[in-house]
């Protein structure tokens, strides 16, 4: 990587870290804090809480993307973390799990992945893209490890609003980083054509990355809400749970640097599909633990496994994204794969509440085994640029002029 490179991408990380650990903190004890206030005896209600941040996100990020392509990827970004912001204070004030759900209905509506991953594509080149990705994806995992040992200290401290006041000022320390850190975007020339929807829509390269990370997600907020009580069962009380996380999660990193030697030898595909197999097989082991009322031990090694698959894909799946789509419409692209994303979001939080109130974790566990199997079954046909050639660096600044992906 260039020095440009290097520090686009660092601070690129660094405004999704800020972002994401404000969320991240209130992940772990949501469902206990939440159910403190009015209407909290709802766990459908509650679920509904935690994922309408999802809906309201899937609603504003294509929005947003195409705003991005048109009027510039910063002034995106600094509007989307001000209405986060704005979310976050609502939901600080909220004295029931009604006005809970409006705060992260507004929080979701400030919508920056599509325009901040499409920023980080503008500004690194194609052979390290995924590199760049893989640091953004870094950078979320250490956050959530983070917000994990954090939360629950905090949680008693300051109690949930105090959580969504910290929240609301690391969106605002987001924007100085915006504004003062990360390099200069790429200049717009008027002849260049604007991305449409309708050009990455139905793309054939695109959708079965789209259905990958609406699965993932689902997944991941599914399992979230039913992985803290497993681990109170299984004898970790709440405020060690980060003596599980931490270790899977710091583990699963050392694995990801493996993906950009391999991704190198043109075997990426063959690495996604061995995630997607590796998240279905923590599933069905979820699926046989819940009713065994499993020991700390084999969810510790279970949750390691969910964290190496979950990087990797966390790490390629928007580097191909940025690589596959028509460079005009990189940020609709973009828009188009975090507003699956954050549907999996919705999905995982509302639809996770509603089968555990009516089935149990064994029926939430069931349930993810099937999504994953299905996306391993549709997304086995995935396309994957061929791998590009190392060459030096341009002396300008890299990614000013994004060059046409690769195609297979």
């Amino acid at each position: 990587m260039t020095d440009q490179e290097r520090r686009a991408s660092l601070s690129m990380a660094a405004i999704f870290a800020l972002r994401m650990l404000g969320l991240f903190l209130v992940l772990p004890v949501f469902m206990l804090e939440a159910a403190k206030l009015p209407g909290g005896n709802d766990p459908a209600l509650i679920g509904l809480a935690m994922g309408v941040y999802g809906l309201s996100q899937a609603v504003m990020q294509v929005p947003l993307g195409l705003a991005s392509d048109r009027f510039g990827r910063k002034k995106i970004i600094v509007l989307g973390l001000l209405v986060f912001a704005l979310g976050s204070a609502v939901a600080a004030m909220a004295g029931s799990v009604q006005m809970l759900v409006a705060g992260r209905a507004l929080q979701g509506a400030g919508a920056i992945s599509a325009a901040v991953t499409a920023l980080l594509a503008d500004l690194t080149r194609d052979e390290v893209r995924t590199k760049g990705m893989a640091l953004v994806g870094a950078s979320i995992g250490l956050t959530f490890a983070i917000s994990l040992m954090a939360a629950p200290p905090l949680a008693g401290a300051v109690g949930l609003s105090g959580l969504f006041w910290l929240t609301a000022l690391l969106a605002l320390v987001g924007i100085a980083v915006v504004l003062w850190i990360t390099p200069a975007e790429p200049t717009r020339h008027a002849d260049v054509p604007r991305g449409r929807l309708a050009d990455v829509w139905m793309h054939p390269s695109l959708w079965r990355l789209d259905l990958g990370v609406f699965v993932l997600h689902t997944v991941q907020m599914a399992m979230w809400g039913v992985v803290p009580a497993l681990l109170v069962q299984a004898g970790v009380p709440k405020a060690e749970h980060w003596h599980i996380y931490l270790p899977a999660v710091m583990g699963s990193f050392v694995l990801l640097g493996g993906l950009f030697a391999l991704e190198r030898r043109g075997q990426l595909r063959q690495v996604l599909r061995g995630s997607v197999a590796l998240l279905v097989v923590v599933q069905l082991a979820l699926l046989t633990l819940a009713p065994r009322h499993p020991s700390a031990w084999a969810l510790g090694i279970t949750l390691f496994g969910f964290f190496v698959a979950f990087n990797i894909l966390e790490a390629s799946q928007p580097s191909l994204i940025s690589r596959l789509a028509p460079a005009q419409a990189r940020g609709a692209a973009l828009g188009v794969y975090n507003t699956l994303q954050s549907l999996g979001l919705f999905a995982g939080g509302a639809l996770g509440g509603l089968v555990l109130k009516a089935w149990g974790p064994t029926g939430v566990f069931a349930a993810t085994s099937a999504l994953a199997l299905l996306w391993l079954l549709l997304g086995w046909a995935q396309v994957v640029p061929a791998p590009t050639p190392r060459r030096p660096a341009p002396p300008d600044a890299p990614g000013a002029q994004p060059r046409s992906p690769a195609t297979r």
